[in-house]
């Protein structure tokens, strides 16, 4: 195991996709205080620390989709996983040095983020408005999801020996994953009655004060598979948890759900690729 991860961190110096994503994740952590900086004084509006801090989700999971599947990707295209196995490496142990890799540039990533993002938006925006017992909360669920994520990836990489259909299969599957949390969030957001409507009359425009039910409105046994799947999904964690608002979100049971996502996943994966015939 010591060799392999020693041989892919090598790798991981040189690879190009990791390079580009740990340039572009800098540049945005840097660009992101300075534009909500001169947003506040254009627009003369208290933009908070957090509105440009958490967003950082949204990037890690897509670039964590690309890394993922080009570089287990080109191990297959290479010839490397078929030599790993040839000279007596377990399959076992080549799978989860793969995810180990995978979970480190992550890791990597997000901190070329984080790190000047704290640096420059400290001084320019202060400090978070939320309380700081739940900033650190959305920061270890965002690490924990980040497993769950790279542990999916790692599946779907691992399984496939096509470097373009696992790339295709990452990429498309984390936008599905965050458009269906849009949805979800979005149709939960709706509120259950209308009310203070307005309507026009000869006279003018007149204040109804009548409130009027919702037909958008989900409730029942409907809302609570909704509010599972939001919490469920790495999709809508990855909505909730880039927002900036001060939402009491469930944060203990998004980072169980994202612990039971990896563990699923790499049982599976590591089972799977036991009977994967190799190439």
């Amino acid at each position: 195991m010591n060799k392999l991860l020693s041989a892919n961190f090598a790798r991981l110096k040189k690879d190009i996709p990791f390079r580009i994503g740990m340039a572009f994740m800098l540049v945005v952590g840097i660009a992101r205080p300075i534009s909500t900086y001169y947003d506040r004084i254009r627009w003369n509006y208290m933009f908070t620390f957090e509105s440009s801090f958490f967003v950082y989700v949204i990037f890690m999971a897509t670039l964590s989709s690309v890394f993922c599947s080009l570089f287990i990707g080109t191990e297959y295209s290479n010839g490397t996983i078929r030599n790993k196995l040839i000279v007596g490496h377990k399959r076992c142990d080549v799978y989860l040095s793969n995810l180990i890799l995978c979970l480190a540039a992550s890791f990597f990533m997000c901190a070329a983020y984080l790190i000047p993002n704290f640096c420059i938006g400290f001084p320019l925006l202060g400090t978070f408005t939320i309380p700081f017992h739940l900033a650190l909360g959305k920061m270890g669920c965002i690490f924990i999801l980040s497993i769950a994520l790279a542990s999916i990836f790692t599946v779907v990489s691992m399984l496939s020996q096509s470097k373009s259909t696992s790339a295709v299969i990452c990429i498309l599957g984390v936008f599905l994953l965050m458009f269906t949390g849009i949805i979800l969030s979005s149709r939960l957001s709706e509120p259950e009655f209308y009310s203070n409507a307005f309507f026009m009359t000869d006279e003018g425009i007149i204040l109804n004060d009548t409130a009027s039910q919702n037909p958008a409105y989900v409730e029942g046994f409907k809302r609570d598979v909704y509010e599972f799947l939001l919490d469920f999904l790495p999709g809508g964690q990855i909505i909730q948890l880039s927002s900036d608002t001060d939402k009491n979100l469930p944060l203990g049971k998004m980072s169980l759900y994202s612990i039971l996502i990896a563990i699923t996943a790499g049982g599976l994966g590591i089972r799977f690729f036991h009977k994967k015939d190799i190439k």
